[in-house]
């Protein structure tokens, strides 16, 4: 085996599967890609804060309250005072629901042409070789939210190996 080729491959697969779903995503949606972050964690989280989504999307504060107000304006969120009097929470309307199912359909249709190409007989393999990765590279909760920001959570439940590892780290502060 070729290490270095490994490599490699394993980076621009990465990089080939996270732009061809960001592009779907956006298409879908006709949103940036902050948009689509904040729809999906809104459906899974509602009421989070312009804080709180912002660091899911790995984002300013002033970024977050722009790409909000867009959503807003778009008639797919709404934002609430939140219970300290400084903080908004967001939610998702009726229209931005039925958005975020049309997100994670489009990631899904790009997720399952990108794995129609391994044999079913590999799988497993690759399903293990992945939970393993993803745990590797994670460094915390936050991070882990900005790692997840598209995922559909309820695919994974409680065997999602990023929550997992999560998990793992806060046992071993403790």
């Amino acid at each position: 085996m070729n290490e270095a080729q490994l490599e490699n491959l394993l980076g621009a697969c990465a990089l080939a599967v996270a732009d061809a779903q960001t592009q779907a995503l956006q298409q879908a949606s006709g949103v940036s890609s902050a948009g689509c972050t904040v729809l999906n964690a809104l459906a899974q989280y509602p009421g989070l804060t312009i804080r709180e989504l912002a660091a899911i999307a790995g984002l300013s504060h002033s970024v977050m309250v722009r790409t909000l107000d867009a959503l807003v304006g778009a008639g797919l969120v709404s934002r609430q005072p939140g219970q300290d009097r400084r903080e908004v929470q967001a939610s998702l309307t009726s229209a931005g629901e039925v958005q975020r199912e049309r997100l994670i359909a489009a990631r899904t249709a790009v997720l399952t042409r990108a794995l129609d190409a391994v044999p079913q007989t590999q799988r497993d393999a690759l399903q293990q070789a992945l939970a393993a990765i993803l745990a590797a590279l994670t460094t915390g909760a936050q991070q882990a939210d900005h790692l997840c920001r598209f995922c559909d959570e309820s695919a994974c439940g409680s065997s999602c190996p990023v929550a997992a590892e999560v998990e793992h780290l806060a046992a071993k502060k403790a």
